[in-house]
């Protein structure tokens, strides 16, 4: 996570790959969108932001581990005033935290989702659909050969004092119910503790085929009574 004047970045990464082979593409894409972050003193297109340093983290990957397969799955939330914007690739979840609720926001980049839109476009037929509603493989990811276009919000989410931000990895959000992480959302601790709880009670599941797992939470804070669009994270 990284503040500045233009606002608020937050990035979530995780790796595919062999041995360290993972670990490595997550932090270049981390590193490659922090770089790209650091100067800017205001961000007016965010989703631009997105898909300029996306390919660019992409490219990075594969000049780094050449014939090796890798990638990662990348997500990054832009939060600035009142609204928030999002770009994803990959199998990561997105949501929002507001009023004792879970609001999902991203769909994520797996087979079965593709199947649903490629239905819906009448590019597949219902039955086709149906076989792949089962199939989780992710179809698009950073570091990927034809690594293709970003998941995007459809416009500027607005965000309220209270709210919580939510990115997790698929450790996270497979082994735990939507009602389960709102339950713990619950408290008035700090994120830090709170994604201490989401981590522990993943894996108190003791699921032998448990993927990694990460989560980032954001606070949102008004930073005045009297300012209802400034916030802090």
């Amino acid at each position: 996570i990284q503040t500045s004047s233009a606002g608020t970045l937050a990035i979530l990464a995780d790796g595919i790959g062999k041995a360290n082979t993972g670990k490595v593409c997550a932090r270049i894409a981390v590193d490659t969108l922090l770089d790209r972050y650091q100067p800017c003193h205001v961000l007016n297109n965010p989703e631009y932001f997105f898909k300029t340093t996306f390919c660019e983290a992409s490219q990075r990957i594969q000049r780094t581990i050449g014939e090796r397969r890798g990638g990662t799955c990348l997500a990054a939330v832009f939060v600035n005033g009142g609204s928030m914007h999002y770009g994803l690739a990959g199998d990561i979840r997105i949501a929002l935290w507001r009023n004792h609720e879970i609001i999902p926001l991203s769909k994520g980049q797996t087979m079965d989702v593709l199947a649903i839109q490629a239905y819906r476009e009448g590019r597949l037929s219902r039955q086709e659909a149906i076989w792949s509603i089962d199939e989780k493989r992710i179809w698009n990811y950073v570091g990927r050969d034809g690594f293709e276009e970003l998941e995007l919000c459809e416009r500027p989410i607005r965000i309220k004092p209270g709210d919580k931000i939510l990115m997790m990895s698929r450790g996270i959000f497979e082994e735990l119910s939507w009602s389960e992480i709102e339950d713990t959302l619950e408290g008035r601790e700090t994120a830090k503790v709170l994604t201490g709880r989401l981590v522990e009670a993943a894996i108190a599941k003791n699921d032998p085929e448990m993927e990694n797992g990460s989560v980032l939470l954001l606070n949102i804070k008004a930073e005045a009574a009297d300012e209802k669009d400034k916030f802090r994270v």
